[in-house]
């Protein structure tokens, strides 16, 4: 049998939030909003690195990456102010997906203030758009509108990447922004979104997916792929852990556990150890690349020590 993946993790996907002491509309309020996984409320509650690195457990996480939580809109150099100082007295996370409405009339004073913090590596703005794949062609995203495009030009301009989260059938939007723009890096969340388990559904992903494998300036993370009422397992998602490492080759796939999200359907080692027990046949180097190399490469990572402050310095104390 195959030796697990046993060295570092660079996590390429995850949160830190407080709802109780910043505003996040789909946290902080009592409403819930639909959501891919159903009931939420179990996440509506601080999560920061103490809490991240006991769901880790075991599993050799180094650094991290953080990614934008749809805080506060009106505020969204609050939340990288927040999230910088968590990484000064926390170690982490080791780089930022910061917030960023590229459509907005002020988005270029926006991407110049969040590019000039030490962390910030890439942004992202969910771009709406069809929410099935019957509503394509009726729909299209903002990827496609005139001024979000202009926001998009201006990630270049400040060595800035970009982070997409957008379902499969999205995705040749989503090629000609690429192939547009060639000089930014493209980030897909999610592995696609490939919620639609059927045989035609998963066939649906596979050529979506395999189209944008030919635009060589995008990555992918294999990351929230849960089912809701399910706990993930390897029999669900190892076709398709398999076929997009297949497509986008080792060198740009990082895997990723999007915690706290994804607490709702596993634990952080039903992800981490499916991830290794998916990939345990491939060469080490490969799964290296995988867990750790790519996720440094691209997000540019902060080299720090993970830690737990006293409580003297600990944010849950000093909020």
């Amino acid at each position: 049998m195959a030796d697990l993946y046993d060295g570092p993790i660079i996590d390429a996907h995850h949160h830190f939030w407080d709802p109780q002491r910043n505003h996040h509309p789909w946290l902080s309020d009592e409403e819930n909003i639909p959501f891919r996984y159903g009931d939420y409320r179990a996440i509506k509650r601080p999560y920061y690195p103490d809490d991240y690195m006991a769901d880790a457990g075991e599993h050799q996480v180094v650094a991290t990456v953080y990614v934008e939580t749809e805080w506060d809109p009106r505020d969204p150099i609050g939340e990288t102010a927040f999230i910088h100082d968590v990484a000064l007295r926390y170690g982490a996370p080791n780089a930022v997906v910061a917030q960023a409405w590229l459509d907005a009339p002020d988005a270029a004073q926006v991407l110049a203030a969040q590019a000039a913090f030490q962390r910030v590596r890439s942004v992202r703005h969910k771009p709406g758009g069809p929410a099935s794949p019957a509503d394509v062609g009726k729909l299209r995203t903002l990827m496609s509108d005139d001024a979000w495009r202009c926001g998009y030009a201006e990630l270049a301009r400040h060595g800035l990447h970009f982070d997409l989260q957008t379902p499969w059938w999205n995705l040749p939007e989503a090629i000609a922004l690429a192939r547009d723009f060639p000089g930014t890096q493209l980030i897909l969340n999610h592995a696609g979104l490939p919620s639609d388990r059927s045989e035609q559904g998963l066939a649906a992903w596979h050529a979506a997916m395999a189209k944008l494998a030919d635009c060589a300036n995008v990555a992918v993370k294999v990351s929230g792929i849960g089912l809701p009422g399910r706990r993930w397992c390897v029999e669900d998602n190892a076709w398709i852990v398999g076929e997009t490492i297949a497509l986008f080759g080792p060198e740009r796939v990082m895997f990723a556990s999007n915690f706290p999200v994804d607490s709702l359907c596993g634990s952080f080692d039903d992800i981490y150890g499916g991830f290794k027990r998916i990939v345990a046949d491939l060469p080490r180097h490969q799964q290296q690349l995988l867990f750790h190399d790519n996720a440094r490469r691209l997000y540019r990572t902060v080299p720090d020590v993970i830690r737990i402050p006293d409580a003297s310095s600990d944010l849950r104390t000093t909020a």
